[in-house]
């Protein structure tokens, strides 16, 4: 089977692919503390520009691995809380990674594997994914983010309404609700995400970062407080050799260089 998370580099792009086909790719300890580790390097690296995570198979992740819950039942409240914190600690990580995470959803995506693909910045889905909950299907309450990114994606009552009755969203509903931002024929997925990818990784990476710092923060932050930051952000942004490379190439009517820097 090899590693059960893999990483791999091609130029400014990292794809961090979650590597348990033979289990839809489902969340244990194991990958939880092999993710951590592998979005955080990447994440770190100066010379990796855009993140890319997926699934190997015909799953990007089935959620968390039931077959495992079974075997520490009777410890369930420790080992839940700790397989939680390794969860969450990967969604911070995502959110505050200083480049964009792309969620490329290759097949289904359900309970942690769904909030790991809402906590990224941007989502693409092959035509035959799908996207729920599933929690309710074992008696267990969303984790991994689920309850702040899906309530402000779709709404409080809409977002009950998937978590009560585990509904599944065929990938065209899940772009129709902004869940997803854009949906590749089957045959052509891997194509379209290196597209994709590498677009991102040659924009100008310290304003993406900076815009996702802001974006962060509106959740939770008044107006005025938000108005600062930006005001903040776009002066140092505005010192930057990419804003200098930008106006330069738009004024000489060719694609801008940027650098990150």
């Amino acid at each position: 089977m090899g590693e059960i998370v893999r990483v791999e580099r091609n130029g400014g792009v990292a794809t961090v692919r979650m590597n348990r086909p033979e289990r839809l790719n489902a969340y244990n300890q194991e990958m939880g503390e092999a993710l951590l580790s592998a979005v955080s390097e990447v994440s770190a690296d100066p010379s990796v520009r855009c993140v890319v995570l997926t699934g190997t198979g015909k799953a990007f992740s089935a959620g968390g691995d039931v077959e495992s819950f079974a075997a520490f039942q009777d410890e369930a409240p420790g080992k839940f809380l700790g397989m939680a914190i390794g969860l969450h600690a990967l969604i911070a990580t995502m959110r505050r990674a200083p480049k964009p995470v792309v969620a490329a959803v290759n097949g289904v995506a359900a309970g942690a594997g769904f909030s790991m693909a809402l906590a990224c910045d941007v989502a693409v889905a092959t035509a035959s994914a799908r996207f729920t909950l599933g929690y309710q299907n074992i008696g267990l309450s969303p984790d991994g983010g689920m309850t702040f990114f899906l309530a402000r994606a779709l709404g409080t009552q809409r977002a009950m309404e998937m978590t009560l009755f585990s509904r599944v969203l065929p990938a065209a509903r899940a772009a129709e609700w902004g869940l997803v931002q854009e949906i590749f024929p089957d045959a052509e997925f891997a194509s379209g995400v290196d597209a994709l990818a590498d677009r991102l990784a040659a924009g100008p990476t310290l304003a993406f970062a900076r815009a996702k710092e802001l974006y962060n923060r509106a959740v939770s932050q008044p107006l005025e407080a938000q108005l600062e930051e930006e005001r903040q952000n776009i002066a140092r942004s505005a010192t930057t050799h990419d804003f200098r490379e930008g106006v330069r190439a738009f004024l000489e009517k060719r694609p801008a260089r940027f650098e990150g820097r």
